[in-house]
């Protein structure tokens, strides 16, 4: 358990730092989108997000 725990931190902090490694401009003008954002906007791109990764979850086991 602890060590499939590791590997995904790990998995994500890798997929997390592909975009400002590759394509830094291209990331800060995405943050600067999501600073004007509305909340809920944000919420909802968190949720899909979550829940997607819930699904890959799932069919990887």
């Amino acid at each position: 358990m602890k060590s499939w725990l590791l590997l995904s931190i790990g998995l994500m902090l890798i997929l997390e730092g592909i975009m400002p490694l590759f394509l830094p401009e291209g990331w800060r003008n995405t943050f600067k989108k999501m600073i004007t954002m509305k909340g809920g906007q944000i919420r909802f791109m968190g949720f899909i997000s979550f829940s997607l990764g819930l699904i890959f979850l799932f069919l990887g086991r």
